[in-house]
């Protein structure tokens, strides 16, 4: 093996195991222990069992304080009370003039908080002042509309268009561009939007009165400008945080991860035995690694804007470059992984020609090798001394095992390789077991000698320790792990011909047997295939890690650049920044739940040429008027817009009381803005969205109540005391909204918390605002909250009847069609066979299907990005049509959780094939021969793939129960696998087709392998919904 730090060739035993992970007596320790403490409090007196409580509660509340996000929610509440001086303090009040609404200055600092980085905080603040931007526009807009009318003495006209194109035109674009884009802070800032417009339009009574006024206008822009000084003094000031080290950390984070991942994979794969790979402690390793990976996506953005702001972006280029690496070592692991499931699923089958199991319990090759073997035990023993290296053995916990290097191993003498033995020392294989020990003897050392060297690489950090995660990289690195890759090549060459020389090749005779025995080949060949691309891609990583190291020694004498603010250069090179945006695509955000749910999903009959009325012989002009009628109005039938015009309609019919003169007395006293404002938030894409957003509206507007009359009652107007309660009140919100995550809730109970106590406060010191309604100097608290809730409760009413009753988008049925759709494009992938583009590239690219995708023999990164995204809108659709109401029963989520993610382990797979074949779009001539010689096969297994697709997607389409005599994948695939043994065994001892020119099948193999499983599951979770078809199901009545 190499040794990484130094580049060193040693032969040494050592482990792949971590040292750190728990083993069983790790998970007794904290038992044991609690035990003991348990006993010794038992003995404690009462008063002394609470002291020691009250110390260990404290203990962890400053523990938790110092940590980030206790940090993150102290600075929050700092910046809340610096909004809320907006109110109590009267130099800084009086900048603002006379109203009572300078509270807003307070909400703003909730909305964009300061726990967040640098870069998020310049993101907010541009989000903010396009807010503002657009509520000037619509407010000056509006202005005009009436004054305009109103000199032509026609009132009444001007209020009518002002409440159709700015009330229901302007709020239904804000509740567009917020689903649309789906983004946190975009979201927060059409809330200001909202908040700010509809105050204008509907309160301030200057476009009801058919004037100009610029007093609210203004007002709202010191508002938003202080507000957003206050977060940002306090995040820049107060422990700020940088995307650009948070961006180091997570990379430090993703490898350490992927180090982990690759040993326990690897270990699995060497011993035989699935339990490692099937712990709890794997499945918490993975899932921190996407955890990791999203947060590496996210500060990559935020690092943009740093980076863009500091004049240094081509550092964020080649960080971009570095994430993409990680991304495909992911990619790696991820093939590794499936490797290694097909290895443990083909030991459990019987041997060949046999009905038992070979093995019970893994694999174990000491007993495997021994039954297959004809030499003395002498020579067996011998030739076993090589392996012992291989074996995960328990480790002591003792003092003296200190060096997981330091035993070296017994082996053959020096400079003969295992591979090297006389062939009549090959022992014939008779079941899976045998050919993986045949395989792991032969390989299984250069295989986790470079896995070590490998994880050692991936252990190093290539930045330093926090705070400042300074570069450190070592030099030797990509010379040893070069070494170690040309060794192992050389290693697998050998292995892998070593593996074909059994003598089993010159006797089978069955199908079953050469397709079973070529599985077990394609899974040694491309786990050990999956690992030499894992260590050619960290190579890339090392060799991305040097360019950067040379950027930043070089960065002390290089000119600072902002050619982003260049725009004039846009036009002329918008071929390259199309070019750059394509190889940032994969690294794009993942969708939120928001965009989830407002993208379409395109049915196929939603073409236009499916109207029954289209004759495809005469041209547009000459079809029917109808027809030109249905097409021009195609725009009004995308679901986006019929959403944005229902959220103008439902505007525009709440708020037209306030343009009345009968109502609009009342719609002031009982503060009907406030209810247009949450009929604004609670206006979702889909009616299970809009029952959640509702139900966390009204729960939060109500304990936000509740908190004001208690800090109202308490305080009995004192500005100190109201300003503490305030900020402990801000602190229990802020734990919701950065500690839990659950931003609409906290948001909700501070601006409920805001719009009373606050706004009485405002009244008390004769901010004059003609609020003599509410009690005027002597503020009712009482019936200020009234007002509020009832308000809320109302517009969360009205927003809820709206969704479910004009033009309603069930998640349900989005979610139904959005599966089918799904598998009838992933059908359409593999109608034609994947790799035929290899032999075959001249294949037209130009057409579309019905999903915007263009076709092709198979895929490219961007549809598979693609592919992903519309599985992430799948599960966002999911998590919502779980809070649907139907008097048919409740939503079977358990089992839509099964099938998606049986679906995104099939879209893995196709990424996985994908990255096989886009390394060389063009086929080696062993390659293209053997393509040839299985071209038969393997359009018969794509078919079959293509043709279960599209009957699962119209089953769940039309919710068909389905037949119980579908097609088998496995038969047709083993007589692709059998083909594959047979151009071996034909072409053996020639040089027509190298090791290398099968790794191709291999992959092919495992993946179709791994669809046929997925969709065998995906037909019995199908088969629990709607059940199997049967004559009683269909009976002709």
């Amino acid at each position: 093996m190499i040794l990484p730090r130094t580049g060193e060739r040693v032969k040494r035993a050592f482990t792949l195991r971590n040292r750190s992970s728990a083993s069983e007596d790790d998970f007794r320790t904290p038992l044991l222990r609690r035990r003991s403490t348990q006993r010794t409090i038992s003995h404690l007196s009462t008063r002394a069992r609470v002291k020691k409580y009250a110390k260990d509660k404290l203990i962890e509340t400053w523990n938790f304080a110092k940590s980030r996000t206790g940090q993150g929610i102290i600075k929050c509440s700092i910046a809340y009370v610096l909004g809320s001086l907006a109110t109590f303090v009267m130099p800084i009040s009086g900048l603002l003039g006379k109203s009572d609404g300078k509270h807003v200055v307070a909400t703003i600092t909730v909305y964009f908080h300061p726990a967040r980085s640098a870069g998020s905080m310049i993101d907010g603040t541009i989000c903010a002042l396009i807010a503002f931007a657009y509520t000037a526009f619509i407010s000056y807009a509006s202005m005009a509309v009436s004054v305009f009318f109103a000199h032509q003495h026609l009132m009444q006209l001007g209020h009518a268009i002002v409440l159709v194109v700015f009330v229901g035109g302007g709020l239904g674009f804000i509740g567009w561009f917020k689903q649309m884009l789906g983004s946190p802070l975009v979201n927060v800032a059409c809330s200001l939007a909202s908040l700010a417009s509809i105050t204008i339009l509907t309160k301030e009574g200057a476009i009801q009165a058919a004037t100009y006024s610029h007093v609210k206008i203004t007002q709202t822009l010191k508002m938003v400008l202080m507000g957003i000084f206050a977060s940002s003094l306090v995040s820049f000031v107060i422990q700020p945080i940088s995307a650009r080290k948070d961006l180091r950390k997570d990379l430090m984070t993703a490898t350490d991860l992927l180090g982990d991942l690759l040993t326990t994979i690897t270990a699995t794969f060497l011993s035989g035995h699935e339990d490692q790979i099937n712990y709890p402690s794997f499945d918490s390793v993975t899932a921190k690694y996407k955890k990791a990976f999203s947060s590496l996506v996210s500060n990559l953005r935020e690092s943009k804007l740093e980076h863009y702001v500091l004049g240094t972006e081509n550092q964020h280029h080649l960080e971009a470059r570095l994430v993409r690496c990680i991304e495909r070592l992911a990619t790696d692991i991820g093939g590794l992984r499936s490797a290694c499931l097909i290895q443990t699923a083909l030991l459990e089958k019987p041997s060949f020609g046999a009905t038992t199991p070979a093995v019970q319990n893994g694999l174990s090759r000491s007993n495997s090798v021994s039954a297959i073997s004809p030499l003395p035990a002498e020579e067996l023993a011998n030739r076993m001394n090589g392996l012992e290296s291989i074996f995960e053995e328990p480790e002591d916990n003792s003092d003296n095992d200190t060096d997981e290097m330091s035993v070296f191993f017994n082996s053959p003498r020096e400079g003969i390789s295992p591979m090297t033995q006389h062939p009549s020392a090959i022992p014939t294989a008779t079941s899976a077991a045998d050919i993986f020990a045949l395989f792991i003897n032969n390989l299984g050392g250069p295989l986790k000698s470079l896995a070590y060297t490998l994880k050692e690489v991936l252990a190093e950090l290539p930045f330093g320790s926090s705070p400042d995660y300074e570069f450190s990289q070592n030099a030797t690195f990509r010379s040893s792990l070069i070494e170690a890759n040309q060794l192992f090549k050389r290693a697998r060459r050998e292995g892998l011909n070593l593996l074909y020389q059994n003598r089993l090749l010159n006797k089978t005779k069955s199908e079953e047997i050469a397709a079973d025995y070529e599985e077990v080949a394609a899974s040694c060949g491309y786990f050990s295939s999956s690992l030499q691309d894992l260590a050619e891609d960290t190579i890339a990583y090392l060799d991305v890690l040097e360019e950067l190291e040379l950027y930043l020694e070089q960065s002390a004498t290089r000119k600072r650049s902002w050619n982003w603010m260049k725009f004039w250069r846009l036009l002329s090179f918008k071929t390259v920044s199309r070019t750059a945006s394509e190889e940032q695509e994969p690294l794009l955000p993942p969708q939120t739940a928001e965009q989830g749910l407002s993208k379409p999903i395109s049915l196929p009959t939603d073409k236009e040429n499916d109207s029954k009325h289209v004759n495809p012989n005469r041209s547009a002009k000459s079809q029917p008027y109808s027809y030109r009628l249905w097409r021009a109005l195609r725009f009004f039938r995308r679901e986006d817009i019929r959403f944005a015009a229902k959220v103008g309609i439902g505007a525009i019919a709440y708020a037209v009381w306030s343009f009345m003169p009968f109502s609009r007395p009342f719609f002031s006293h009982w503060r009907g803005e406030w209810g247009l404002l949450s009929y604004m938030l609670v206006c979702s894409m889909t009616i299970g969205a809009a029952n959640t957003t509702g139900y966390q509206r009204f729960t939060g507007t109500c304990i936000g109540a509740v908190f004001a009359i208690a800090a109202w009652a308490a305080a009995q107007e004192n500005a100190w005391i109201l300003g503490f309660f305030g900020w402990l009140i801000s602190l229990c919100c802020f734990y919701i909204i950065v500690g839990k995550g659950k931003g609409p809730m906290g948001r909700f109970i501070l601006l409920t918390y805001n719009l009373s106590c606050l706004y009485a406060y405002s009244l008390s010191v004769k901010d004059d605002d003609n609020d003599d309604d509410e009690g005027g100097i002597s503020p009712e608290i009482w019936e200020i909250v009234l007002h509020r809730v009832v308000a809320v409760m109302i517009g969360c009413i009205w927003g809820i009847i709206v969704t479910r009753l004009v033009w309603p988008i069930s998640a349900r049925q989005k979610l139904k069609d959005g599966i089918s759709v799904l598998w009838l494009r992933m059908g359409l992938i593999w109608k034609r066979d994947p790799l035929t583009i290899l032999i075959d590239p001249a294949t037209p690219t130009s057409s579309e299907d019905f999903t915007g995708f263009k076709s092709n023999s198979y895929m490219d990164i961007r549809e598979s990005l693609r592919l992903q995204r519309f599985l992430t809108q799948l599960e966002a659709l999911q998590a919502s049509a779980s809070k649907e109401f139907e008097l048919r029963g409740p939503f079977p989520e358990i089992i839509i959780q099964r099938i998606l993610a049986a679906t995104g382990r099939m879209l893995d797979a196709f990424h996985a094939m994908n990255v096989v074949i886009v390394k060389d779009l063009k086929a080696s001539p062993g390659e293209a021969l053997i393509l040839k010689y299985t071209e038969q096969e393997r359009m018969q297994l794509s078919a079959r793939i293509s043709h279960l697709f599209t009957v699962l997607a119209s089953s769940i389409k039309l919710e068909y129960p389905m037949s119980d005599a579908l097609p088998d994948i496995e038969h047709t695939r083993d007589r692709l696998l059998a083909k594959v043994f047979e151009f071996r065994k034909i072409h053996r001892g020639t040089d027509v087709a190298t090791d290398e020119d099968y790794e191709l099948l291999y992959a092919y193999a495992l993946v179709t392998g791994q669809l046929a499983t997925d969709i065998v599951s995906i037909i019995r979770e199908v088969e629990l919904l709607f059940g199997t078809l049967d004559e009683e199901t269909l009976k002709l009545e």
